[in-house]
């Protein structure tokens, strides 16, 4: 009960800090004028005025283009009708949009042109469907699982965003905002105890041990950072304020929380089950056989994080298919394609180094220990 309550102040005192250096993060300094402004409005297409099929500019690549009339549904000209000429996505008369006004006064420009199509119907759709299934299938324990999920997100959205921007180590922030994250979305999801707590040591540890080694990959394989447009825009946009091989690194981590979870509180759990079945096992002999537990895991987490990252980058790949030309060796030391290979390495090496660590502390932890079911808060 002790530990409980002491990693209850220490949750505590990382959510006060947190809000402390989020609150005193130095703030940009605004520009003396500001001559153009851009800003998205919905709007409605009200008839296709013309189609024609055209080719990029400076390219020989197809593409079609729509001349529209589009109604305002929002904003001071909200039912006034604008002309668009359409070359991103095909419309039809009824479906809406988000209009791109850009207002120039010094070169007295006020035009409108295509932004994005109007997408959150379906995102509200499929978030209903997600929720309504979590309730459904995972009951009480799915609910509090998607309490933490917004809670991780406000810890990205409110904590380590705000920090980067305002010109903070990505690393050092991106590590905080991490074990942030383990400890709230494990206590809430598994409730306070000691085997939750195990695993909560045994994520952070890791995280720790692979953000180390990240740093070391990154700045040995020296990568720049510049691993697609947005990070030009943003180094651009910032003054190259922003330390963006850090914002690589910390990537990483965030990216290797969710398989490390998965593998962290399963071998809690495991070593948990092995002692409550077999008292007279040593500490030995139950890390032998949840670390024999843990490697069946590893394979299909391993696994899973390599495809998952592969999608992700899909189209990068496709790319790599093309250069024909190029040897696998001159196409892998890209630092597009470099870029990729640290995230899939490093995020495997996290989840394997999890097993061990979390297994370690958790039989030197629980070993000893009464488990009464009354206190057991796992549900597997």
């Amino acid at each position: 009960m002790g530990t409980v309550t002491s990693m209850t102040r220490g949750l505590y005192f990382l959510l006060g800090l947190a809000l402390v250096f989020n609150v005193c993060a130095p703030v940009a300094q605004a520009q003396d004028v500001v001559t153009e402004t851009i800003t998205y409005v919905k709007a409605v297409v009200v008839s296709i005025d013309e189609t024609r099929q055209g080719t990029v500019p400076g390219t020989e690549t197809a593409a079609v283009y729509q001349t529209i009339t589009a109604k305002l549904l929002e904003g001071p000209n909200a039912g006034s009708e604008i002309h668009i000429v359409n070359d991103y996505l095909v419309l039809a008369k009824g479906d809406m949009f988000y209009a791109r006004h850009l207002v120039d006064t010094l070169d007295d420009i006020d035009a409108y042109t295509m932004g994005e199509p109007y997408r959150i119907p379906t995102l509200g759709i499929l978030a209903a469907i997600f929720a309504i299934c979590l309730v459904f299938f995972g009951g009480r324990q799915g609910l509090r699982g998607f309490i933490a999920l917004l809670l991780s997100l406000a810890c990205i959205n409110y904590l380590l965003l705000p920090g980067i921007l305002a010109g903070h180590s990505p690393v050092l922030i991106s590590m905080g905002v991490c074990a942030l994250i383990i400890l709230v979305g494990s206590y809430i999801t598994h409730g306070y105890n000691r085997t939750t707590t195990t695993a909560v040591a045994g994520m952070i540890v890791t995280i720790m041990v692979t953000g180390a080694l990240a740093y070391w990959a990154t700045m040995q394989s020296h990568l720049s950072g510049f691993v697609g447009d947005e990070t030009v825009y943003l180094h651009f946009n910032t003054n190259g304020t922003i330390d963006l091989v850090g914002i690589v690194l910390g990537g990483m981590l965030i990216g290797l929380l969710g398989v490390l979870y998965d593998a962290a509180i399963s071998q809690a759990i495991a070593v948990e089950e092995l002692m409550r079945a077999g008292k007279h096992l040593t500490r030995r002999e139950v890390y032998l056989r949840a670390v024999r537990i843990g490697r069946e895991h590893i394979g299909a987490l391993v696994n899973t994080l390599a495809i998952a990252y592969v999608g992700a980058s899909l189209p990068l790949f496709l790319i790599y298919k093309q250069t024909v030309s190029q040897s696998i060796v001159t196409t892998i030391n890209q630092e597009l394609f470099a870029t990729e290979l640290l995230r899939i390495m490093i995020g495997s090496i996290g989840v394997i180094l999890a097993v061990p660590i979390t297994t370690a502390i958790a039989v030197w932890w629980l070993h000893g220990h009464t488990l009464d079911v009354s206190t057991h808060g796992h549900k597997h």
